[in-house]
């Protein structure tokens, strides 16, 4: 099962190099700022800064810029499927953050690589949990790479989506809070 870090600003600005150390657990890695006033510079440092890492490096929606610093993915939101095949023609592995099953399946229909189905586990702001039995059902009802996201800070949850047959998991806490 994969291991994929959201990076958090919070973290970034309190300590940026001890932030990325814990960050070397993941195989993926997705900078997301979405707050900066200076995305791409922002980006760019924080590519800058982990190049020599053994993770694989995604940007969040913003495709062009991801293709421009050779990075090799990136992850759209909800609300961009009609970006997916801009982003592949791009050579990008995309990713799109999914809350259904219907969005799961357009995205796999567009051809993205991989979703995100959200959340699983009750975390601050995110509405009410999909929990696993609707992470099992989406997994035995897509094709496409299903990635857990959403309240997961425990080895106990890690387990419990192990076993729905999802592809991986993704957090922005786990990897804050498991240095």
């Amino acid at each position: 099962m994969i291991a994929y870090a959201i990076t958090d600003p919070q973290y970034l600005k309190e300590n940026a190099a001890s932030y990325l150390l814990s960050l070397q657990k993941a195989d993926w890695v997705l900078y997301r700022n979405k707050g900066s006033q200076n995305y791409e510079k922002d980006a760019i440092d924080f590519l800058d800064a982990s190049r020599n890492s053994d993770f694989k490096l995604l940007l969040h929606q913003d495709y062009k810029l991801a293709a421009k610093q050779g990075v090799w993915g990136v992850h759209l939101n909800s609300m961009q499927l009609n970006e997916i095949k801009k982003a592949k023609a791009l050579g990008l592995f995309t990713i799109m953050s999914t809350h259904t099953l219907k969005e799961a399946l357009s995205a796999q229909n567009e051809g993205a690589d991989a979703v995100t189905f959200s959340p699983i586990f009750a975390t601050p702001n995110k509405g009410e949990p999909k929990g696993v039995d609707a992470l099992k059902e989406l997994v035995e009802s897509c094709s496409i790479k299903v990635i857990a996201l959403g309240g997961i800070i425990s080895s106990q949850q890690l387990n419990a989506i192990s076993a729905t047959g999802a592809f991986g998991f993704a957090s922005i806490r786990y990897f804050s809070t498991h240095k």
